[in-house]
């Protein structure tokens, strides 16, 4: 039945695994021994789902746009992880993560960031518990997400500048994978998404997958019916698709739908396309697929967003693509854009550009007008204002 979960190994299908140097092994297999009976232990489950209500503040609304969906002639609802604590998903994984690293024992928390917004994520739950953090960022997500970069010092984290590489999200995870290795006693790092040795990509997703527990709950209010006949989420690493997924995903009779960032265009060679323009290969640690030469190097990825800005995919999004599970579509800058200014004045809620990728997703694909489609609204536009600011030229 679970053919869509990870299975012991931490394979969704061809997708997954633990590729790690040997002296991270002690720290992930700590992890991949003990997160499952961790996080089912009723004190955890009590003091995870206590902070999710009273400090992140779920649950988050199901909002039927109807002006969006008038439009569009479908039914849309708004899944509302913009109205989250910090301004999006990542905090129901930090909060996760924060509990599980105090069982185990750790006193040092790093992470990395693109968007900034993880990053946000895990300073805050650190100040929250009183725990040190280092958050690994490249030199040019730094300056074009410069609010985040100030709130995570604010919550008292150190923000240390990835200069290597692209300087973007690829360049920040490999210096916090050195520091993992340098400092393996004391120290948790918490990946902000579905991506990484297993068992993060599973972990990841099971923080997540109250998004799609509350849409179940909120739908057979509103609709009468728990199963909608589409879920839409945008695709980097993929935390927030996979939470939007999790409990639809051996529900055949819901469409499960990515959009992921095309840059330019899918061939323009400024894309984060890795459906399109993937092949099998190894990044941080799982088997997934990768933006590549044909020698196998690492090909840099381009989005207008920075939380999009990755060569590759979580591997349970790259089993939906492969298996074709997921319906997969590719959205550029430009359309990605248009769709978040449309939402801004049909609805008066300013998405973030991640969350834009996802609704430009109606310009792409005809729905019937009875059809239920529920989207995932990752984050909020507080973050991109400079951003949409100078492409719209306000």
């Amino acid at each position: 039945m679970n053919s869509y979960q990870a299975d012991e190994k931490g394979y969704y299908g061809d997708f997954g695994g633990a590729y790690i140097p040997e002296m991270l092994y002690p720290n992930v297999e700590e992890l991949r021994s003990q997160y499952l009976n961790i996080m089912s232990e009723p004190s955890f489950q009590e003091e995870f789902n206590q902070l999710l209500k009273d400090y992140v503040g779920r649950p988050t609304p199901l909002y039927h746009a109807k002006r969006l969906s008038e439009k569009y002639n479908t039914k849309v609802y708004l899944k509302r992880e913009d109205l989250c604590h910090t301004g999006a998903h990542k905090v129901n994984n930090t909060i996760g993560q924060i509990l599980m690293a105090k069982r185990l024992g750790k006193h040092r928390i790093i992470a990395e960031t693109g968007a900034g917004q993880h990053g946000v994520a895990t300073a805050t739950v650190c100040a929250l518990m009183g725990i040190e953090c280092i958050v690994y960022m490249g030199a040019i997500d730094i300056k074009r997400q410069a609010p985040n970069v100030a709130r995570m010092k604010m919550l008292g984290a150190e923000v240390r500048p990835a200069m290597s590489g692209s300087r973007t999200l690829k360049d920040a995870t490999n210096e916090a994978i050195r520091d993992w290795i340098n400092n393996p006693v004391d120290t948790h790092y918490i990946i902000g998404s579905a991506i990484g040795p297993h068992p993060y990509p599973d972990m990841v997703s099971r923080f997540q997958s109250v998004i799609s527990e509350e849409i179940k709950t909120q739908l057979l209010e509103k609709e009468g019916k728990a199963l909608p006949d589409y879920v839409v989420a945008c695709i980097g690493g993929g935390s927030n698709a996979a939470g939007t997924y999790y409990h639809f995903l051996d529900e055949p009779s819901v469409g499960i739908i990515a959009v992921e960032a095309a840059g330019k265009g899918v061939h323009s060679g400024e894309s984060a396309a890795t459906s399109q323009l993937g092949k099998e290969g190894i990044i941080h640690g799982c088997k997934t697929l990768l933006m590549q030469t044909p020698d196998g190097q690492i090909t840099e990825p381009y989005s207008i967003s920075a939380g999009l800005d990755y060569p590759g995919v979580g591997p349970l999004h790259a089993h939906l693509y492969r298996s074709g599970r997921g319906e997969f579509y590719s959205v550029t800058d430009d359309a990605a854009m248009t769709a978040g200014l449309e939402l801004s004045q049909l609805e008066g809620i300013i998405p973030a550009i991640e969350s834009s990728h996802a609704l430009a997703v109606f310009h792409e694909k005809q729905f019937k007008p009875d059809d239920i489609v529920v989207l995932n609204l990752s984050g909020r536009g507080d973050k991109d204002l400079n951003t949409y600011i100078e492409y719209f030229k306000l």
